[in-house]
């Protein structure tokens, strides 16, 4: 007797002849693998430098009627968090925070003012030294306009008090970037050059001849970018961590919720890479339309460097892309131990990121 046609066996198998092409493919483990991996050892054998992000806070027994505390909160270069209690307490822990800046008076005539600093080990260190440098300009310009009867109007007190916290380490900040790079030139190029070539080669054609259904086609090769970018992710995470001390607070739990991070955002990018798939005329015009998704995402959400450290008017741009809620969620739950619940606005944004561009790609997919 006949047995019936399997659409799950057929897709498998459409899986596995995927999979060995993408093995196969240099330009896919370049992309996804070796390009990535670069960056990493690089930024991994600098050390403990990196992104230079100076986030202040105001102790609350601060003098306030003086004109250090006025000067330091209109620097463009520094950014003054109102938290208190509990909250400050746990981004000063955290890093998040550069310094807790208490001014007080000295109760000497030189220097009248005292600036005490509160900072955490898990700040980087060279995030501090900025803001002394900042704190001791600000002290010099008031000295020379106001000041000039008396050495100094304020000092640093030299004795940073440090609180316990996490060593933050440069590849805790560029790991998850060359992570999303890695998902978005692997979601984007590689989906929209493979179904580009599936339909100019008449390949989806001569699946039609098949019993099997055209979304189980499109699923069986998805599926075996999805495997290979995850097996790519644990290879990138798995040499960070262990080469590089990349920090995962939780151990497994954490890089599993990286790898949940990881999967629905190579869906996302996907997406993307459908669409450039069904708008490409020909296939060199696929680099240019891939392009314009993906390099300002590398430029502008945070890859490379902080967004803080562009303008303001630039940062709102910055926040709307995927890849930026990419890499604020994952650098939350591998450093600062968040939970994926916590991580809600992120995973909130990529999902309706998810239903748009689905929407767009379902209403442009071209199977001939």
């Amino acid at each position: 007797m006949k047995s019936n046609y399997s659409q799950i066996r057929a897709m498998l198998a459409i899986t596995r002849g995927s999979l060995k092409a993408i093995f196969r493919s240099p330009s896919a483990v370049i992309f996804s693998i070796a390009f990535p991996m670069i960056f990493i050892l690089v930024f991994g054998f600098i050390g403990s430098g990196g992104k230079v992000a100076v986030n202040v806070a105001f102790d609350p027994r601060s003098d306030t009627s003086n004109p250090v505390y006025a000067s330091i909160r209109t620097i463009a270069g520094i950014n003054v968090i109102k938290k208190t209690g509990v909250d400050l307490q746990e981004d000063l822990e955290k890093g998040r925070i550069t310094a807790l800046i208490l001014i007080r008076k000295s109760g000497l005539e030189n220097p009248p003012l005292m600036i005490d600093l509160t900072s955490s080990e898990a700040v980087n260190p060279q995030n501090l030294q900025v803001l002394k440098s900042i704190l001791n300009a600000v002290i010099a310009g008031i000295n020379q306009q106001t000041f000039n009867n008396i050495p100094t109007y304020a000092m640093i007190n030299s004795n940073v008090q440090k609180i316990p916290g996490r060593i933050y380490r440069t590849i805790d900040f560029i790991l998850p970037g060359q992570m999303g790079f890695s998902l978005l030139s692997a979601g984007v190029f590689g989906v929209a050059f493979l179904f580009f070539n599936l339909r100019q080669q008449l390949v989806l054609k001569r699946f039609y001849a098949t019993p099997i259904k055209r979304g189980y086609i499109v699923l069986g090769e998805a599926l075996s970018r999805v495997i290979f970018q995850m097996l790519t992710a644990v290879i990138i995470i798995g040499v960070g961590h262990f080469a590089f001390n990349f920090t995962l607070v939780h151990g497994f739990q954490t890089f599993f919720e990286i790898m949940l991070l990881s999967f629905i955002s190579l869906i996302l990018f996907m997406g993307f890479g459908f669409i450039v798939s069904s708008i490409a005329k020909n296939e060199s015009t696929i680099p240019p339309c891939a392009n314009l998704i993906t390099l300002p995402q590398f430029l502008l959400a945070g890859t490379f460097f902080s967004i803080d450290a562009f303008p303001s008017w630039l940062q709102p741009i910055c926040k709307i892309m995927p890849l930026t809620h990419f890499n604020i969620a994952m650098r939350n739950i591998a450093f600062e131990g968040a939970s994926l619940a916590s991580c809600w606005k992120e995973f909130g944004i990529l999902g309706i990121w998810i239903v748009v561009v689905y929407i767009v790609a379902f209403k442009t997919f071209k199977w001939e």
